[in-house]
């Protein structure tokens, strides 16, 4: 089980971390058709998330942005356009710093950190790793005699009793948990999740949005049909076959910002996937008529 996790880094030393709540869209790398990071678009980018999806926190170079597929230098290029374009538009920016290797987590960490960032979150070397398994549970014991900074976690798995035993721990609030799998969050809101990180919030941050809000009402009859309708159209897509390079298509049929293809090894969206997703898209009816 892969999790990230996220210390902030103060704006000034005596500033304490900024909560981080709500919905958090994992960004999408925008690619010329060549291949190459298209740092134009992020300024139309960083205006459609605040202004059409009313989502105002980023996770910037995690799967969803292809980081693993980036060099360290294109990684570090795009943490600085999205600080530049979001400085007094966006709350939180956050960098993932993960990499197959520790002194590169530390180069960007280190960058990160230099730039202004709100925080990093990190997911450790996966190819050569220990081969004991850390439960979330686990690794918050002691954590912070460690890493003082540490403020929560994203919490990337299906497992909600690993969730709840963790929120149940942090009886204090001590910790943010914001959760990562988007067709669940419902549940771990639940359980108490504070929100969540994930790429469908780039093209249904309005919806989901809304589900919270219904939550927080409590109007768990509202919010349920949001969740079954995001979980409908992905339910679909994933049949079709769903990852980077089709979310990249659907946000750019969505929201009209050219995303481009994916970075080889992957391929691009078909166009029969790209017609059967905005069809299925276009079908639903959302609550309320959105």
């Amino acid at each position: 089980m892969l999790i990230p996790f996220i210390p902030f880094f103060p704006n000034s030393s005596m500033a304490p971390p900024k909560k981080l709540k709500g919905l958090v869209a994992a960004t999408i790398t925008p690619m010329t058709p060549d291949g190459k990071i298209n740092l134009p678009v992020i300024r139309q980018y960083v205006d459609y998330l605040v202004n059409e999806q009313n989502v105002k926190n980023v996770f910037v170079n995690g799967t969803t942005g292809e980081g693993l597929s980036l060099s360290i230098q294109e990684r570090k290029q795009l943490a600085e356009e999205w600080m530049c374009q979001g400085k007094d538009k966006l709350d939180h920016v956050i960098i993932h710093v993960g990499a197959l290797n520790l002194p590169e987590c530390q180069e960007l960490a280190r960058h990160a950190a230099a730039i202004g960032a709100d925080g990093i979150a990190v997911i450790a070397p996966f190819f050569f790793k220990p081969t004991n398994k850390v439960r979330v549970e686990e690794l918050l014991d002691g954590i912070k005699a460690q890493i003082p900074t540490f403020q929560g976690v994203k919490f990337s798995d299906t497992d909600l009793l690993d969730l709840a035993q963790c929120i149940h721990k942090n009886g204090t609030g001590e910790f943010e948990f914001l959760y990562g799998v988007d067709e669940q969050l419902l549940g771990a809101l639940a359980l108490g999740a504070n929100g969540a990180v994930g790429s469908t919030y780039n093209y249904l941050g309005r919806q989901t949005n809304l589900m919270l809000q219904a939550f927080a009402k409590p109007d768990f009859a509202l919010a349920q049909q949001y969740q079954f309708l995001t979980g409908e159209f992905l339910n679909f897509v994933i049949k079709l076959g769903f990852g980077v390079a089709q979310t990249k298509a659907v946000m750019t049929s969505v929201s009209g910002i050219p995303m481009g293809p994916p970075r080889l090894p992957l391929v691009a969206a078909s166009g029969e996937f790209i017609a059967k997703a905005k069809a299925k898209l276009d079908s639903i009816v959302w609550p309320n008529g959105d």
